[in-house]
């Protein structure tokens, strides 16, 4: 009886992704799926065809002795709990199993499966919540970027009629724009039309490049 060997994510813990093996992966998911303990449902990324029950476990081994920090392993009550939860990007697990396809000659049976609208969107969602809260834990300023006071920033969003409006840098965290000063987020918040606030770094570009892009680059050369 052939099951399936799956990768979930979810955007709740999107550092992790979860291997396992199912007969049925859409009752797996709903089973899953039915907590109320966890901000957003698991969708499947990838799932590989199989002849052998919980081949997942081979699979396992292999991640597990590549790097055996990367399962989620935790004592409660006084109880080892190994799962089945892996610190580890959806591309590279894809990657493992791609492999594994290869040597079987099985590579028609591995398939990546198209999220929803619906996945999509809580994944924007998701992120969007990330970002606004690293904002909130390590407040944007434009030194950290090495953009001076004058510069010129762009405001950028596909699905707003305000994309390509531009403001001025005014000091390390204000900017002007039609003659009043706001901070980013603020001014992000006003452009997008928005209810909730949002992370403005997010929205903006210097020279073409975004302002989180420009913050990486010099968050990693500093600590070189």
């Amino acid at each position: 009886m052939s099951g399936y060997i799956y990768i979930l994510t979810n955007p709740s813990f999107k550092e992790y992704v979860k291997i396992g093996y199912a007969d049925d992966v859409q009752k797996r998911l709903n089973q899953l799926n039915r907590s109320e303990c966890i901000p957003y449902a698991f969708r499947v990324y990838a799932i590989y065809e199989v002849e052998m029950r919980l081949s997942d476990k081979k699979l396992h081994s292999i991640i597990d002795k590549l790097n055996p920090n990367l399962r989620s392993i935790e004592t409660f009550a006084g109880k080892k709990r190994v799962r089945e939860f892996y610190a580890m990007s959806p591309e590279d697990a894809y990657s493992i199993l791609e492999a594994m396809a290869e040597i079987h000659g099985r590579k028609d049976k591995l398939k990546k499966v198209q999220p929803s609208d619906y996945e999509e969107n809580e994944e924007e969602t998701a992120s969007e919540i990330e970002a606004e809260h690293k904002e909130r834990m390590a407040p944007f300023e434009f030194s950290m970027c090495n953009i001076k006071p004058g510069s010129i920033l762009e405001f950028y969003n596909s699905g707003s009629v305000n994309s390509g409006r531009t403001c001025k840098v005014v000091d390390n965290k204000l900017v002007e724009f039609e003659n009043e000063l706001w901070s980013l987020s603020a001014l992000a918040t006003k452009l997008l039309g928005s209810k909730w606030g949002v992370a403005g770094p997010k929205y903006f570009k210097y020279n073409g490049e975004w302002l989180n892009d420009i913050r990486e680059k010099m968050q990693n050369k500093s600590g070189d």
